[in-house]
């Protein structure tokens, strides 16, 4: 019974050591979102904001906060986008500003298209060879 006792007294203790670095590791990413996303993960973050007090501020429906929270929590902690910062040198400046439309700011290929001014084929095309030059540095 103490055996089991401290091993699952040891796996708590783990677990809530990997939640402590994940909150760390998502404070410090935060500085790289903009506007809104940036706004909401602090309020959640550092203000301990639940999602119904967010919901009263922003106007917005509490499932959508919910929602869009975890998916910014997703892509910051994805990293692909600090990938392709660390390796911004195997990047054209345009690739880069693209790749954090996409893996940072979770914007569409469509949107990004819209955005640059260039065919949706062109942007697809871009974004594809980003993801292949991100899972051959990952």
């Amino acid at each position: 019974m103490g055996k089991a006792h401290d091993s699952l007294l040891r796996e708590m203790l783990e677990t809530k050591a990997e939640c402590r670095n994940r909150i760390e590791l998502l404070r410090r990413r935060v500085n790289l979102l903009k506007g809104k996303d940036k706004l909401l993960m602090t309020m959640y973050l550092d203000n301990s904001n639940s999602f119904r007090q967010m919901s009263r501020l922003a106007g917005i429906d509490e499932t959508s906060i919910s929602r869009r929270i975890v998916r910014i929590i997703k892509r910051l902690i994805d990293g692909k986008y600090i990938i392709c910062l660390q390796n911004r040198d195997k990047l054209t400046a345009r690739e880069l500003v693209i790749a954090k439309e996409y893996f940072l700011l979770g914007l569409s290929v469509k949107k990004i298209a819209a955005r640059r001014r260039w065919t949706y084929y062109q942007t697809y095309k871009t974004i594809k060879k980003i993801q292949q030059r991100v899972r051959n540095s990952a």
